[in-house]
């Protein structure tokens, strides 16, 4: 009776319970069913409302099949599952895919790397299917976490744990497919998910990183026959397809893991690794969202503000790698926010070296102190480095603005400043820094082409820039001239000019050059003497060396090419002669270097102009001179003054005029149409300003003259105050012959005096000035500041006794407006 009961209970069970259990042979290594497949498939097909059940018993037969460990029969329920769900594409298709998605977790759960491989593999086809309508329900929460996991196997085997990581990468790539595409799906993008996603990628990269720079064979990422096998390969893959689907609000969510990753590994020294995960991130991400990414660099720049200089250096670099790709197309509003924030870091570089530096001096470790300074140094070339390759890819006019503002950071005595403040840094801090931002303006402006000078060089950006050149630093000067350079020279003649000689042949350089237009004209109109008195100014300062006149020499090449008319030849030859009664005359007691130096640059220069305006008799003087100072004066021509051990003489005889250019003479070679010679015989005198004092401060004993001068001159006596005005008196006042002879003397006198005085003298001496000075300013308030009247009367105090004293009403003063 059991066995008849049985026997008609079989037909019984449901059809599709039947279709689905003849799928399973007897031994599960024959393999599923073809013919019994099909005739599930075809089953499914006509009633898909059947769907979700035929899932859910597949469902259950499989987990009780992981149970019971036959892992035959679970390989045969995810074929079925993999063909049906290939096959079927209706609205009933959504139970059936919770019903496959419940069997891929409980695969992926177990501890058998092939079941979680077999899962994976499904998970991935799943989600190559392209769905017809959206889930609204449907979370991959579990998913994410469990490939990831499975990307950070740590399996004893070395070919089992390269099989689990590129599974698990394969199926974050899958969850991304699946999932970034679904605008319902959004919430891949928020922060838990990428904290576990981008992590798992860069874990697997980064294990190709090191098995290329230590080439141990034992290491996790065992590269196979087969690239897709290759798990860095594959998570850079996938690396790239999530930034690629990355959103505009959504760039944010997805860089921030990464720098999170590298900051717990370690990886910003050495930064190789950190440099390809960004240059990776630029070039997959839409090219509107690049600023995003430096953003995001900017502030973990300003997080680590206190880190180590390698790691500071190692985000700099990062840093450049990024803007060097974003400056070739649009960077948003980010292109001043950069510079700033990178010149507040070279800031805070050299606070840091300067304190290492004064706490090195105060102990007695040397090579620790210089080691940390020499890191600082590594950290401030990395930001010029970012600050000028940035700039210099940038287009023509950002670039304008760019060199406008970093030439507002630099600081210069006598002009507010403020950014930087030079009062807390020091002269040396100030002069560091001062340093660092002329070298990026030499590379912001290396290849700046402007079809006018009014616009490249601005008053607002030339003045700050002539300011510094005459500062005495003769690094600071090569640095503006170069500067100055960059920005004149729009045909690229200087290779062409570089070094101080005497050019036999000026045709045989193929100089470049076109018509000076009318906006230059212009512009030497109104700046030309500015330029001439910094060249002048430039050339007697007594820390001129080689370069200095060999960048000096390029300038007035360059001003004669590219900015020279009829009008301004004059004035350089003005110049010149100017330069060269300067060291003949030597009223600043300048070294026998400099003044050699000086002769020689005008040779060298009036060599050039006279070939350039191809004058033939200005051309034969200068050779005559030239000739004569090579046999009797060699001295005097750049190619013996600037060789080393060169011999100087005691003196230059001015009487010895052949060895010098005549301003006579070259009048009379230029007279006739074109030039207007008379202007040769005045004498070219610079215009004194106060740009001067405000800018040459040698020392603090030199302040300290300077301040002394001032009150001593400040105070008049009484009988000065009292003098008749006569006619004697106006003449004299008029007649400034000799006024500066003594003042030059008074100067000097002063000068010497707190040179080489002791100190105890200097400092009494200021303090008897001070005091003069405080009881002058109490005088002067006792004057001016009284209380007003009052007829309730005022306290006065008289030898020590108070006194109080009532004013009458009708004795009191008021104002017109307050009486009627």
């Amino acid at each position: 009776m059991p066995a008849g009961v049985c026997g008609c209970c079989g037909p019984l069970r449901p059809r599709y319970k039947r279709l689905v259990d003849n799928i399973f042979p007897e031994d599960p290594k024959d393999g599923l069913s073809k013919s019994d497949m099909e005739k599930l498939t075809f089953y499914a097909v006509s009633a898909p409302e059947k769907l979700d059940r035929i899932g859910a018993y597949l469902a259950e037969r499989l987990s009780r099949d992981v149970v019971r460990h036959r892992y035959g029969y679970v390989v045969i329920a995810m074929e079925a599952l993999d063909q049906l769900l290939m096959a079927c594409h209706s609205q009933s298709i959504k139970p059936f895919v919770e019903s496959f998605l419940h069997m891929v977790a409980k695969l992926l759960e177990s501890r058998e790397p092939d079941l979680q491989v077999l899962g994976t593999n499904s998970f991935v086809k799943f989600a190559n299917i392209e769905e017809d309508t959206p889930s609204y329900h449907r979370r991959y929460d579990f998913f994410v976490s469990q490939f990831s996991a499975m990307c950070h196997s740590t399996h004893e085997d070395p070919d089992t744990r390269t099989r689990i990581r590129v599974a698990g990468i394969k199926g974050l790539q899958g969850v991304v497919r699946k999932t970034v595409n679904d605008e319902l799906q959004a919430i891949i993008w928020e922060p838990q998910h990428m904290d576990k996603l981008i992590p798992s990628m860069l874990f697997n990269m980064q294990d190709s990183e090191d098995l290329d720079r230590t080439g141990h064979p034992g290491t996790p990422s065992v590269v196979g026959q087969d690239g897709e096998e290759n798990p860095a390969t594959l998570a850079e893959s996938c690396f790239r397809e999530l930034l690629g689907r990355a959103a505009y609000g959504n760039m944010n969510n997805a860089v921030r893991p990464v720098l999170v990753h590298l900051d717990n590994h370690h990886l910003w020294d050495p930064n190789e690794f950190a440099v390809s995960c960004f240059r990776i991130i630029m070039y997959s991400i839409q090219a509107q969202h690049s600023h995003h990414v430096i953003q995001q660099v900017l502030n973990h720049l300003d997080t680590h503000n206190k880190n180590t200089p390698r790691v500071r250096a190692g985000i700099v670099q990062v840093l450049l790698e990024t803007v060097a790709i974003a400056a070739k197309g649009s960077v948003g509003p980010t292109v001043l926010e950069v510079f700033n924030t990178l010149l507040k870091h070279l800031r805070m570089s050299v606070d840091f070296e300067l304190g290492e530096s004064s706490r090195r001096n105060s102990s007695t470790s040397v090579s620790s102190g210089r080691g940390k300074e020499s890191e600082e140094r590594i950290v401030q070339n990395a930001i010029i480095q970012t600050i000028g390759f940035f700039g210099g890819n940038l287009p023509d006019y950002q670039r304008a603005e760019v060199m406008m503002f970093i030439m507002g950071k630099v600081p210069v005595y006598g002009t507010p400043c403020h950014t930087l403040d030079t009062v807390k840094i020091g002269h040396q801090g100030t002069k560091r820094i001062q340093t660092m931002l002329l070298s990026s303006l030499i590379m912001v402006t290396s290849g700046f082409k402007s079809k006018s000078m009014a616009a490249a060089l601005p008053p607002p950006f030339l003045d700050p820039l002539f300011s510094i050149s005459l500062m005495e630093d003769s690094e600071l000067r090569q640095l503006v001239l170069e500067i100055l350079h960059n920005i004149i020279d729009r045909h690229d003649n200087r290779a062409k000019l570089r070094g101080i000689r005497i050019i036999p042949n000026v045709a045989a350089l193929k100089i470049k050059r076109e018509k000076i237009s009318k906006q230059d004209v212009a512009f030497m109109k109104k700046h030309g003497q500015q330029l001439y008195r910094h060249i002048y100014l430039g050339c007697k300062e007594e820390d001129n060396v080689h370069k200095n006149f060999e960048l000096l020499f390029t300038t007035l090449a360059i001003l004669t090419i590219e900015l020279a008319n009829e009008e301004v030849v004059i004035d350089l030859i003005r110049l010149a002669i100017a330069l060269q009664d300067m060291a003949l005359t030597n009223e600043e007691n300048m070294p026998m270097f400099i003044r050699c130096g000086i002769n020689a640059l005008v040779a060298a220069y009036l060599n050039f102009l006279s070939q350039m305006i191809a004058n033939p008799p200005f051309c034969q003087h200068v050779s005559k001179v030239i000739e004569l100072r090579t046999m009797d004066a060699p001295y005097l021509l750049p190619e013996h003054v600037f060789r080393d051990k060169c011999p100087l003489p005691e003196n230059l005889d001015k009487e010895d005029r052949p060895l010098y250019f005549q301003t006579a003479d070259m009048a009379e070679c230029l007279a006739g149409p074109g030039y207007n010679a008379e202007r040769l015989s005045i004498a070219y005198v610079p215009q004194v300003t106060d740009e001067d004092r405000l800018t040459r401060r040698k020392s603090f004993v030199d302040t300290i003259s300077l301040q002394v001068d001032i009150m001593s001159n400040s105070l008049p006596d009484k009988s000065q105050l009292a003098e008749e005005i006569t006619f004697e008196t106006l003449k004299k006042a008029i007649d400034t012959t000799g006024l500066e002879e003594q003042e030059r003397e008074k100067r000097r006198q002063v000068m010497e005096k707190f040179q080489k005085a002791p100190f105890e003298e200097i400092a009494a001496h200021c303090e008897s000035k001070a005091n003069m000075l405080h009881d002058r300013l109490a005088q002067i308030f006792e004057l001016t500041i009284r209380p007003p009247p009052s007829p309730s009367g005022v306290v006065s105090i008289s030898a020590g006794h108070t006194q109080h004293q009532s004013v009458p009403v009708y004795e009191m003063k008021f104002p017109d407006l307050c009486v009627y």
